[in-house]
Order: structure tokens, then C-alpha cells, then sequence
């Protein structure tokens, strides 16, 4: 039997693309994403219905320019419902034309019910400790639960691969852990208002950079 080897060799050609490479979108695993993960601007205060300070609005075009200046086309817009998260992105989604879609599961992680004097130092054991919580409070774990909900969901959107999510410092820094591991307290105390990671995957893995410059 005579074998044609063009024939085999445009079968292992085939093989080797839809087997091996983990970024494939035929494979039926995640499309690959950027996920552009946003830290509101400055805000008058804690209340869900805290809008931005002047300072904040100011912080919100600066976003919008950096976002509309940058070399991607986004696709869709999450947030969280509370109103600083809002207005921190609606500049930037008014000029690309993007619908804001807001998430309840993207609201800031609940610490306490009550005020507590040394919420810096129980915000540093949740990150050590990610069972921990005080009464009525959540556990990091349980914000992650309801918050890499709305990641997952967007992972596998296959009509979307530039996605914004706009949350808060606490709940930015505990999904950016997922996607780095050693992401913790350190890193949320660097935090600024606003501020901007990219999390893509690369090579099969999620890698996390930083974009955003306070300086700006």
C-alpha cells in the first residue's frame, strides 16, 4: 500500500494545531481574554451612593483617555452597582459607545457591619487568613465566591475578549490573586484611586501587569 506522505504530513500539521495548543477557541476551553480590571477614582465616601469627589471626576476622564487612547477595542463594560464605580468608567463608556452592564456581585467586600478601629489590622489577617471574618462580615473567600462568578462567566463568552470590570480595592485585590498568587495586603496597600490591571492569558497561564500610573 503506497502512503502519501504530503497527505501526513498535513494530518500531523492538523493534529499538532488542535491538540497542543491550549488557546485554541475549537477546542471548546476558555478564548483567550484581557480582562482590565479597574479600581474606582476618588469618592466622597464609603456609602454605596458616595459619588466622586472633584478630584475623582478629574480622575474619570483621565481613565477615559488612557482607555480610548490605548491600542484595544473593548467589548463590554461590568461594574459594580455602587455609584463611585459607575461614574468612575461612564466617561470612557459614553465615548466608545459601551453599554454599562452592573453586576451586584461586584460590589466591595463587607469587612464588618460595624465600624471597627483596627479594620487595617483585621483587612491584613483576611488576606492571611482567608476563611477569617468578624460577625456579619465576609470572609475573603466569600467575596471571591460571588466575585469570580462574573469572571468565569466572561472567560467563556466567546462574543468578547476585552473586558472591563470596575470594582473596589478590596475585592480588585482578592480576584487579582487568583490570577497571581502571591498577590496579597502588600500589594492593596499600593493601590491608588483609580487604578488598572490587565490579566491575560499567555502561554495557557494568566499573566498580571499593572498599566495604570499615578503619576498621570
Amino acid at each position: 500500500m503506497e502512503v502519501n506522505r504530503d497527505n501526513v504530513k498535513v494530518y500531523l500539521v492538523f493534529y499538532l494545531i488542535f491538540h497542543n495548543n491550549e488557546d485554541n477557541p475549537f477546542l471548546g476551553d476558555d478564548v483567550v481574554k484581557r480582562l482590565f480590571l479597574v479600581r474606582h477614582c476618588n469618592a466622597e465616601g464609603q456609602h454605596k451612593d458616595s459619588p466622586l469627589t472633584k478630584d475623582g471626576v478629574r480622575q474619570a476622564m483621565k481613565l477615559a483617555n488612557f482607555l480610548e487612547q490605548s491600542s484595544y477595542t473593548f467589548d463590554r463594560i461590568i461594574t459594580s452597582p455602587y455609584l463611585r464605580a459607575i461614574e468612575s468608567i461612564k466617561p470612557f463608556a459614553e465615548r466608545a459607545n459601551l453599554t454599562i452592564q452592573v453586576d451586584q456581585r461586584l460590589h466591595e467586600r463587607v469587612l464588618s457591619q460595624e465600624p471597627i478601629d483596627d479594620w487595617m489590622d483585621v483587612l491584613e489577617q483576611s488576606f492571611s487568613d482567608f476563611d477569617f471574618a468578624l460577625p456579619g462580615g465576609e470572609s475573603s473567600n466569600d467575596a471571591l465566591s460571588r466575585s469570580i462568578q462574573v469572571v468565569n462567566e466572561v472567560k467563556h463568552d466567546d462574543s468578547s475578549e476585552n473586558i472591563i470590570i470596575v470594582t473596589h480595592g478590596n475585592l480588585l485585590a482578592i480576584l487579582l490573586k487568583e490570577f497571581q498568587a502571591d498577590f496579597g495586603f502588600s500589594h492593596w496597600k499600593e493601590f491608588t484611586n483609580p487604578d488598572l490591571f490587565l490579566a491575560q492569558r499567555i502561554g495557557g497561564e494568566y499573566v498580571v501587569e499593572r498599566l495604570w500610573n499615578s503619576e498621570r
